[in-house]
């Protein structure tokens, strides 16, 4: 385990590098010119020796291969570089939109897996067919609805005709209800569709015969048996949830007039701000990659059979290899 660890490690050092090198091409590869946006809106009576002062400055005017380099090594040492448009720490400008957005995300993710969870269950418990053929259909329909259409809907229904909520603001727990059903939404429809199949699948395996020959009860079945191998799919899917919350809040945030990393990637965006720009890119590859290692250590617990051994036919303590051992439940 200790192997599997150290190299989901190195692969998470990787993805990060990955991701902070394809931002940096993409986003210099872009029209437009940093010195130009330094020297603020009224750039155009700037002269190009005053640019040109501006580049050496800013080390605008060096090979891209030298910029390229010099970031990273800032990068290595937690330092995300200054923002164009505002002048502040990148750190600092991230830092403090982390918390709002984490209440918005937290409860979303919350909301979806009881939800999604539970509206999956309940479609393939039920023993009525026209309900579970109902149930079974609205995943499809939450993952379709457009986040911002649906944003707009609880913002008319709860906030205008009906004011139990802020429309706008993060001023106290009431603010966060709407944003969160909107990230909610589409998430929790995927963990519904997801987890609605992979129970379908598995309540038909020879192993659910066996528990019923054994007299286990329709409780024991669904939950203790067919629910925890069902989960795994589901499970998986956690690193592209949690990317799907992130990139919802750009949408939710800017609807709601809130606070937080999606307000600042589109202000970023806008303003081809490029050090804030990459510095979201490195927190949204972190969170990314951390979450999908959690998923890798919680494996082993949904499902005893699963062990990370060696392969005889590979280099000590390089690739690992997932055994399935025993026999299912």
């Amino acid at each position: 385990m200790t192997r599997y660890i150290a190299f989901r490690l190195l692969q998470a050092v990787g993805v990060l590098w990955a991701a902070y090198t394809v931002s940096f091409l993409v986003l210099y590869a872009l029209p437009g010119d940093p010195a130009s946006l330094l020297a603020g809106p009224d750039a155009t009576d700037v002269s190009p020796e005053q640019l040109d002062a501006i580049r050496a400055q800013y080390g605008l005017d060096r090979p891209l291969i030298v910029q390229y380099f010099d970031q990273l090594l800032h990068l290595l040492r937690g330092d995300l570089g200054t923002s164009i448009s505002s002048g502040r720490p990148v750190t600092d400008i991230i830092g403090e939109a982390i918390g709002p957005t984490a209440q918005i995300a937290a409860t979303g993710l919350a909301l979806a897996l009881v939800f999604g969870a539970g509206l999956a269950i309940a479609a393939t418990y039920t023993r009525h067919r026209a309900l579970g053929q109902f149930l079974l259909a609205l995943p499809p329909l939450g993952v379709a609805i457009p986040a911002f259409w649906f944003a707009l809907l609880l913002l008319q229904w709860f906030s205008f005709a009906i004011p139990i909520f802020p429309a706008m603001g993060d001023k106290g727990p009431t603010s966060i209800v709407l944003p969160a059903l909107t990230l909610a939404l589409p998430t929790g429809a995927t963990i519904a569709q997801l987890l609605s199949k992979s129970l379908v699948t598995t309540l038909r395996e020879p192993y659910i015969d066996t528990a019923w020959a054994k007299g286990a009860g329709r409780v024991r079945i669904h939950f203790a048996h067919a629910l925890r191998n069902a989960a795994l799919p589901a499970l998986t899917m956690a690193g592209l949830l949690i990317g799907q919350l992130l990139a919802g809040t750009v949408v939710t945030e800017t609807v709601f007039s809130r606070p937080g990393i999606g307000r600042v990637t589109a202000s970023a965006v806008g303003a081809q701000d490029i050090p804030v720009v990459q510095g979201v890119v490195v927190f949204a590859a972190v969170v990314f990659v951390l979450a999908n290692l959690l998923v890798d250590l919680i494996y082993p617990l949904l499902d005893p059979r699963i062990r990370v051994g060696r392969s005889p036919l590979t280099p000590r303590g390089i690739t690992p290899k997932t055994e399935l051992t025993g026999a299912r439940p």
